[in-house]
């Protein structure tokens, strides 16, 4: 018998939308509860009670209407949920003691009806559950234990298992009736001989979330983690795991994703405590948080590690206190002390144990961020504490929200990993000769499994193209969405998107074509990688057909008549391993017959070396989150503005070339009145030594004619 109760209620419900295998998949409320009591001790029944609830909505799927019987005049007249639960509660109460017996366990035939429906709906509804609700005994996972041939849990039915024991079907025309006979008929033959089965597998479902860190080291299964997307941004972790609500989500797993500027992204990873409850998760796709409705996707364990993974002594010292309520501040001034945070926080909400419950974020040389996280030992604390939202301290007002023990890891993995000059690059590990094609740029095919997507909002972003891609997101190909800029850098608004097939590609252009995104309508087209790859490079396609990248662009290309120096393959700096995702486009340098005598060496004549001519923004697709755009930093270069030896010794001998190899940057926004030591000052410390200075300065004077405002230079 169950290990707590003398006493199983059999229980059954139903939902105005979809029944049986996918119930609570489509988020409709329940009009239906049927019930059963079954004495484990003398194996006597109780009598059969059936309940129409009302639900806040009066509207039923016709599918409802064929399963259930029922119609809209049916439930207008019933009770609410929260009052047939109060009378369900009372009746049983009446029958147990009626019988002799204190205790009873809830038995369903899957536990579809707790998890997926009536937790979910209790929670958007602010209802309390009876205890009862909490345990429940699985009458599929029972019955296997009594019957282990009977093949996976997960594909047993009443009917199969009547169908195993040699039991009749009950003939009964009400549902919900019928479905409880059955199960009724199940529990009393497994109880009887031969089985003589024990009740024992209680399942619980949790009250509340609970935090905790997760090390880069714990191991983590693949089939237990999902990504939900489209969350509000000032979701915290227990209100995510409210959207979860009768799953069990495992200690510290709910983790929240944050962008290059460290906010939020509206993503989250979530990791349940087994594939059961994953899969019964990704069954909540599209379900509302409020007015938002909430994507969820899966995902891997190495993804949730690499945002909730963390091996910072500090962090797990300052999240070591159990049952904590995390507030994250931001906007600090930089020379804030703990006692003005403290101070600003007031003492009607204590922080836990002072100055020891804040953790100030800071670069790896100690500086700080302005970004801080302190704990307060209740809820009544934090939300005094949230009260001083975008309050002033010092001259700043200050941001707080809510925030969880994996954010905290990954704001501190973030900082702590941030070069201590932004503008230097990382060391490379392993040198290389060359870039022989750029990073992330598709591989030019004649298959059709693209879309292009031209006429997007100037302001539409990543999330307003997922967005729009809707249930086709899943489609697309890691590293797939490349948003075309202009020349100046601003959105152009154009996008090409990768499809794991052409079919894929044709089912997109032919449901999304004329589709509406922020008031535009947007036109979505199929076309291959290769000629997505053109327009990436500078090309052009419409209606007229395919055309190649030009030869020619206005400031963004160095005069045919200079030829440039050959330099000799090298191994590529620091600079030029640095990768920030935006794409820069390959093209050959042009050569005349005609050359002056003096020519300026923009970029070697190499074909692995690129120049740009088109921009194309790099957005990571789904399961991953959005990157910051940057720019890619050019291969290795000869020497910017160097002037070319030629033959003539008079020329050479007044044209000094500096010998060592440099990377090819673009400055944009210069002033216009900006001269070469203006340059120079604002790379002071990462250049040349003050030797070079006066023959950089003599050659940049011969070449400044030639080169105009914004243009690609080489430093």
């Amino acid at each position: 018998m169950a290990s707590h109760s003398d006493t199983l209620v059999v229980f059954f419900g139903a939902t105005a939308g979809a029944n049986g295998g996918k119930l609570g998949s489509d988020e409709r409320e329940i009009i239906l509860l049927v019930w059963q009591i079954v004495d484990l001790h003398d194996k006597k029944v109780g009598k059969i009670q059936r309940c129409l609830v009302r639900p806040d909505t009066l509207e039923l799927t016709d599918q409802s209407k064929d399963e259930t019987g029922l119609t809209v005049g049916d439930i207008v007249q019933a009770e609410p949920l929260d009052k047939v639960l109060q009378q369900f509660q009372q009746l049983v109460s009446s029958e147990l003691k009626s019988l002799g017996r204190s205790s009873y366990t809830l038995c369903v035939d899957s536990p579809l009806v707790i998890r997926q429906v009536l937790h979910p709906e209790a929670s958007k509804k602010n209802l309390i559950l009876p205890e009862c609700f909490f345990s429940f005994v699985d009458l599929r996972k029972e019955f296997h234990k009594c019957c282990p041939n009977t093949g996976p849990t997960q594909k047993l039915e009443v009917s199969s298992m009547l169908e195993y024991v040699g039991l009749p079907a009950v003939s009964e025309p009400l549902m919900g009736v019928k479905e409880v006979r059955n199960m009724v008929q199940l529990v009393l033959c497994i109880l009887d001989e031969p089985y003589k089965h024990k009740f024992s597998c209680v399942e619980t479902v949790k009250y509340k979330f609970d935090s905790g860190t997760c090390s880069k080291k714990e191991p983590v299964d693949n089939e237990t983690v999902i990504r939900a997307r489209g969350l509000p941004w000032q979701s915290s972790d227990q209100d995510i795991a409210r959207f979860f609500k009768g799953l069990t989500i495992a200690k510290g797993g709910v983790a929240l994703c944050l962008n290059a500027q460290g906010r939020r992204n509206g993503e989250a990873l979530v990791r349940f405590i087994n594939p059961e409850h994953r899969d019964l998760a990704l069954e909540r796709h599209k379900h509302h948080m409020g007015n938002r409705y909430i994507e969820v996707y899966k995902a891997t364990g190495e993804e949730f590690l690499k945002i909730a993974g963390g091996t910072s002594n500090e962090v797990t010292q300052f999240l070591s206190k159990e049952n904590q309520v995390i507030i994250r501040m931001r906007g600090l001034p930089f020379t804030a002390t703990p006692q003005e945070v403290l101070s600003f926080i007031g003492p009607e909400s204590p922080v836990t144990d002072g100055a020891e419950g804040l953790l100030f974020v800071k670069y790896p040389d100690g500086r700080p961020t302005g970004d801080a996280f302190v704990l307060f030992s209740c809820e009544e604390y934090a939300q005094n504490a949230l009260k001083k939202h975008k309050q002033i301290l010092g001259k700043r007002y200050i941001e707080l929200f809510r925030s969880t023990a994996a954010e905290v890891q990954q704001v501190l993995n973030r900082y702590m990993s941030t070069p201590l000059i932004s503008t230097l690059p990382p060391s490379p590990i392993v040198p290389v000769s060359v870039l022989t094609t750029p990073p992330f740029l598709p591989t030019a095919s004649t298959t059709r499994d693209c879309v292009r997507l031209r006429g997007l909002p100037y302001t539409a972003g990543i999330e307003d193209i997922l967005e729009f891609m809707g249930e086709h997101t899943v489609d697309i190909k890691p590293h797939g969405v490349h948003m075309v800029l202009n020349q100046q850098g601003r959105p152009s608004g154009d996008a090409f998107i990768q499809l794991k097939s052409p079919d894929k590609a044709f089912l997109v252009a032919q449901k999304c074509h004329k589709k509406t995104m922020k008031d535009r309508y947007v036109e979505v087209f199929q076309c291959s990688t290769e000629e997505m790859s053109i327009v990436l490079m500078g090309g052009t396609l419409n209606r007229s057909g395919l055309s190649p990248p030009p030869c020619k662009l206005p400031c963004l290309s160095p005069p045919t008549a200079y030829a440039a120096f050959p330099t000799p393959p090298s191994v590529l700096s620091e600079a030029a391993l640095y990768q920030p995702p935006l794409l820069a486009a390959p093209r050959p340098p042009q050569t005349t017959a005609h050359s002056p005598a003096h020519a300026l060496a923009y970029y070697p004549p190499h074909p692995h070396l690129y120049m740009n001519m088109n921009y194309t923004a790099y957005y990571p697709s789904p399961p991953v989150s959005p990157s910051t755009v940057g720019y890619f930093a050019a291969p290795p270069g000869s020497v910017a503005a160097a002037v070319a030896a030629q033959p003539h010794h008079h020329a050479a001998a007044s044209s000094p070339v500096l010998p060592q190899p440099g990377a090819l940057v673009r400055m944009q926004g210069l002033p216009y009145n900006t001269g070469v030591k203006d340059i120079l000052s604002f790379f002071q410390g990462y250049q040349y030594g003050p030797e070079e200075y006066s023959s950089l300065v003599q050659m940049s004077e011969q070449a400044r004619s030639l080169i105009q405002p914004k243009e690609w230079l080489c430093l």
